[in-house]
């Protein structure tokens, strides 16, 4: 999620509905300026015990944050007395680390024009995260689910929106609390033109996530036993928050538009407002009220862009826009697959013929189609059904359009490899029919015998 910093300039007020949409158009941009953006998480643990590491004490999180500003010059972000994120120095790059709900560990990486720039900047930062973490007894583990610890034994980080979030949650579903603090995932951040590539982007997104929830498929424990899913992060997001997950049918409705999303938004309620370096607890109020200067708590005041732009990151669909299109859908995982996983998607979305050719596949799914599929893939990954077929189907045929997208793009790195080497975990998954689940649930009852404890090695970075 993202972190708020003190000391940049103020964003203008709000004036009419007009500037929310327009706030979002901004964002297209020319084919020559689209980027990749990649966000992973992971979870952090002691190696001797195996246990997750508190924000504070000698090798904690914030040990673990100070040790990367000491040796690799990262700065601090803080929020009151607390370090809650990392950035570059000026000048140095826009990468960011910051903490998830129960100390999960993200970076959010730079947009960058090349999968193989993805890579590079993915093993830099796990190189980093294991020399610090290897000096303080701390591991790092690529799954969706927190495969051990149980709600209770898991620490939460010391960040106000956290807190506000944390209240608010059990009110609106039953797994939301599961949601901040036992999953871990890999988010892939992408660019439109305009609206009506931002349209045709969406739809293809949005109907194939479940496709990439299916691939990327990793959390099938819970508390050291199987819980019944492939991903059970993924089935987590269907009783968070209803108002503000989902498919969103209205999507593939005539009339989609920045106006249209713009609508959406507006009608899921807020968590909080950012004011003065702290977030004042919103949570269920209107955003339309605050645009009227009638939020209770702050009477007569409107809000800003940057109130605005806080608002949509806490929209959580499959598929989310700002100015730019998240792709939400996939576990979390290990460094082939944080690689693997913007290849899946800039080879579908970057490159105009395999944009067209994934539209033609799934242009005639119905909304209950599309929700049908939602709901089959976090018990069954690529071996769910969906119409004629199974998902493992479609994915062969998506995977194939993904391949011919990368090689339209023909972008290479100095020994003259196109981007199609980093959808290779992919390509094995869907040769295999294997997802990293099936490998999991295989180890657990094989060579682990019943063991969880063996994920800690075989999982971790």
């Amino acid at each position: 999620m993202s972190t708020r910093q003190d000391g940049a300039p103020p964003s203008p007020t709000v004036r009419s509905r007009d500037d929310l949409v327009k706030w979002i158009a901004d964002g297209s941009k020319p084919r020559s300026m689209w980027r990749i953006g990649t966000e992973h998480e992971k979870f952090v643990f002691h190696t001797d015990s195996l246990g997750p590491v508190p924000y504070e004490g000698p090798r904690g999180i914030r040990a673990l944050m100070q040790a990367l500003i000491d040796r690799y010059g990262w700065e601090p972000v803080i929020e009151g007395e607390n370090i809650i994120a990392l950035r570059r120095p000026k000048g140095q790059g826009s990468e960011t680390v910051s903490l998830e709900p129960g100390g999960q560990f993200e970076l959010s990486g730079a947009p960058v024009e090349t999968l193989h720039e993805t890579c590079a900047e993915t093993h830099e930062h796990l190189e980093q995260v294991a020399d610090v973490g290897k000096d303080l007894g701390i591991g790092f583990l690529g799954l969706g689910f927190s495969p051990k610890w149980t709600l209770a034994e898991t620490p939460r980080m010391p960040k106000q929106r956290y807190a506000v979030m944390t209240r608010y949650m059990p009110m609106v579903g039953s797994r939301g609390l599961d949601m901040m603090y036992r999953t871990s995932t890999i988010q892939v951040n992408l660019d439109f033109g305009d609206e009506a590539d931002m349209v045709r982007k969406f739809r293809v997104s949005l109907a194939l996530q479940p496709i990439a929830t299916a691939l990327f498929a990793a959390s099938p424990f819970t508390e050291g036993r199987p819980n019944g899913y492939k991903s059970l992060r993924s089935e987590v997001w269907r009783d968070t928050d209803r108002k503000r997950t989902g498919m969103l049918p209205f999507v593939f409705e005539p009339g989609m538009s920045f106006d249209r999303y713009t609508e959406y938004a507006l009608d899921v309620p807020m968590y909080f407002v950012y004011r003065d370096g702290s977030y004042i607890d919103a949570a269920g109020a209107s955003f339309r009220d605050f645009m009227e200067g009638r939020l209770p708590q702050l009477p007569g005041e409107r809000p800003t862009l940057d109130d605005w732009s806080d608002h949509l990151t806490t929209l959580f669909p499959e598929v989310r826009m700002k100015r730019f299109l998240e792709m939400r859908g996939a576990d979390g995982g290990r460094w082939r697959r944080i690689c693997a996983l913007p290849a899946f998607w800039v080879g579908l979305l970057y490159d105009q013929s395999a944009l067209d050719a994934a539209w033609e596949l799934v242009k005639n799914w119905s909304a209950e189609d599309r929700q049908e599929l939602r709901a089959a893939v976090p018990v069954a990954a690529l071996e769910a059904r969906f119409r004629r077929g199974t998902v493992r189907d479609i994915a062969a045929e998506a995977v194939a359009i993904a391949r011919s997208g990368l090689e339209g793009r023909d972008r290479r790195n100095p020994r003259e490899q196109d981007e199609t080497i980093h959808l290779a975990f992919v390509e094995e998954t869907m040769t295999s029919g294997r997802t990293p689940a099936d490998d999991l649930l295989e180890r657990y009852a094989g060579p682990w015998r019943e063991d969880i404890d063996q994920v800690f090695t075989d999982y971790a970075f």
